[in-house]
């Protein structure tokens, strides 16, 4: 940590953000931040989520789409998917910190087995579907909920391209793995690991999708040296799907401190590019969220310092400097 950090800023937020400033930012003992994390499911974000949960234990009434989405008009959304519906909801309480307590004392697991299903071909919600993204979120939420996910696990393993990563485009016949499709993939390994144990396969096919992106720099496309697309060093919060620099170095942060390694040498470039957004007062700018429904704001605007993002930016770095990065 250094002095530039708007340690007030920070705290003065909702208890789902401000546990991690208390955990990550200023190492306070647990008894501390677990306390804050605690008030996620009865004050501000997660209380109100939590209130806008449907009696068949989905959201918006459906898996990845709200119920009432029109599909034959998808520019009534206002040029942009929305994401309210059940995934991208449980994707942030998880993200949030919730004590899935909560949801497992609702039946949710249970009750999303029973009632939902993935509007692609009506499958399922704990078999998951076609796209990896999707999957890495429904393995990572079922492993928080306690749901049976081994079937996604599997599919994992089995769907793995050869050059390590994944790509939702593999349906498509793409052979090539994706920045984005990878990032989220390993998410959702680390998220089963850390909830289960998980296997030596799970950890190789984990380790080899990093690989891909290490061999990358985080950032580079491997046959040309070039940066893979402008998305890179934009930083916005929510991550939603989309890659950054920051997105996949918070999950290298995340994931060595599991395997309990050093930062790997390859991310200093990175780490650099994370380190030249960071304004003169400590913060980092939103570059501006995805468009589309939502249930409320939980950041800046675009152009404006970000709670979430300086969170994200200063123990990423304070990762790095503290191993030896």
């Amino acid at each position: 940590m250094t002095p530039e950090v708007p340690i007030a800023w920070l705290l003065d937020s909702d208890p789902a953000l401000r546990w991690q400033v208390e955990r990550d930012v200023l190492r306070e003992p647990a008894v501390v931040w677990e306390a804050t994390r605690a008030r996620v499911a009865s004050e501000g974000w997660g209380m109100d989520v939590l209130a806008q949960q449907d009696s068949d234990g989905q959201w918006a009434g459906g898996a990845f789409f709200p119920v009432d989405y029109d599909f034959d008009c998808p520019e009534a959304e206002g040029e942009g998917m929305p994401w309210t519906a059940t995934t991208w909801t449980l994707n942030s309480l998880r993200e949030w910190g919730l004590d899935p307590a909560i949801l497992r004392e609702r039946r949710t697991a249970e009750l999303l087995a029973e009632n939902s299903r993935w509007e692609y071909e009506n499958l399922p919600y704990w078999s998951g579907e076609v796209d990896c993204c999707i999957n890495a979120w429904t393995v990572a939420n079922g492993a928080w909920l306690g749901a049976d996910i081994t079937g996604l696990i599997g599919w994992f393993l089995e769907h793995r391209l050869p050059d390590g990563g994944w790509n939702c485009e593999w349906v498509e016949g793409s052979t090539r793995s994706s920045f984005h499709s990878t990032l989220n993939s390993l998410k959702g390994l680390l998220a089963y690991e850390a909830a289960t144990g998980g296997t030596d396969a799970t950890r190789e096919a984990r380790h080899a999708g990093s690989e891909y992106l290490l061999q990358r720099n985080l950032w580079r496309s491997l046959s040309t040296g070039e940066s893979v697309g402008p998305w890179v060093d934009r930083f916005a919060y929510p991550f939603r799907w989309t890659y950054s620099a920051l997105n996949a170095a918070d999950y290298f942060r995340e994931a060595a401190l599991f395997d309990g390694i050093k930062p790997d040498s390859r991310m200093s470039e990175a780490i650099e590019i994370i380190r030249a957004a960071r304004q003169p007062d400590g913060t980092w700018l939103q570059a501006g969220r995805q468009p589309g429904r939502v249930w409320f704001e939980t950041d800046a605007p675009a152009g404006e310092p970000s709670r979430w993002l300086t969170l994200i930016g200063t123990r990423v770095l304070a990762w790095w400097h503290s191993e030896g990065g």
